[in-house]
């Protein structure tokens, strides 16, 4: 019974950069409830157990502290990280999560430099917050005046709020206000969060990509709100914003998140139209993973 783990940090220009991930190499023999207490054992935003899959790859399973996700961002690389170590697979991979099957590739140049394309579901999904933007903006410490546009939901692979603001100055004064969590809408699965995001005025040249800066803002168990440092399956949902808001394509996009927490994290998104599929979008993310430790879970 014992269960070898694996510590990585994703989107990680530093060694303590990024966003941890913890990685059981081999689930086999764990049932749901002690995958669900071990990731609550390790208290960290997501813990991955890879098992057999004979669709793809690898099969992985994310849970975060309090239930299983579909899929998610900084997960599904760490985790295509760690399979290509224990199968010698090489930089293509697939792996078989409840929200289909994912595709990653490692850079052949930057091999730590990971990118999966979103399991966008069949059509891409946005829907309108139910709550006006001017209460939404209240809710998260800002004004009307700092929003972009409505807030809305997007969906490509794990359906998220996203809060487009004016100006990176007011996506960092965003501060939610935990007495108001009652009222904050909730996702499909039940999470109350909110991606805010900015870029400056103007565009970046051929050669360089679109500098945009976020933080997501996320309710924990028990109470009160805590910030993501890198999140891989926000990022993607912003490319399905910008393709929902027929922003110009293709997009090369830079997301800076994770300064206010202390762990700095660095995200590349791509998005364009999926030619071998007709008019079909394609939303690819990407960043590095640097590998932190390895031990070992007695359960006895």
């Amino acid at each position: 019974m014992e269960f070898h783990y694996q510590l990585v940090n994703v989107f990680a220009e530093s060694t303590f950069g990024g966003n941890p991930l913890c990685v059981f190499e081999d689930a086999r023999g764990l049932s749901d409830a002690q995958m669900q207490s071990l990731a609550l054992q390790f208290n960290l935003s997501e813990t991955v157990f890879i098992l057999p899959s004979e669709r793809a790859t690898a099969r992985m399973r994310i849970f975060t502290t309090g239930y299983e996700m579909p899929f998610a961002g900084h997960p599904t690389l760490g985790t295509a990280h760690v399979v290509r170590h224990l199968l010698k697979t090489g930089n293509n991979i697939s792996l078989e999560c409840k929200a289909g099957i994912v595709t990653v590739q490692a850079s052949s140049d930057e091999p730590n430099i990971w990118t999966f394309t979103a399991p966008v579901p069949d059509g891409l999904v946005t829907a309108k917050c139910a709550l006006p933007g001017a209460e939404l903006a209240a809710m998260l410490g800002l004004h009307a005046s700092d929003l972009l546009d409505e807030p809305v939901w997007v969906n490509t692979g794990t359906d998220q709020l996203l809060v487009p603001l004016r100006t990176i100055a007011a996506v960092q004064r965003a501060q939610p206000d935990s007495s108001r969590l009652a009222e904050w809408p909730p996702s499909s699965l039940g999470r109350k969060t909110a991606y805010v995001f900015a870029w400056e005025d103007g565009t970046a040249s051929a050669n360089e990509r679109l500098a945009v800066t976020a933080r997501y803002f996320f309710t924990k168990q028990g109470g009160g709100v805590a910030e993501d440092p890198g999140t891989g399956s926000a990022c993607a949902n912003l490319g399905g914003w910008w393709m929902a808001q027929k922003r110009p394509l293709p997009a090369r996009l830079q997301i800076s998140q994770g300064e206010q927490v202390q762990r700095p994290s660095c995200l590349y998104l791509d998005v364009d139209i999926d030619s071998d599929v007709g008019s079909e979008c394609r939303i690819q993310v990407g960043g590095r993973v640097l590998e932190l430790g390895r031990g070992v879970i007695n359960l006895g």
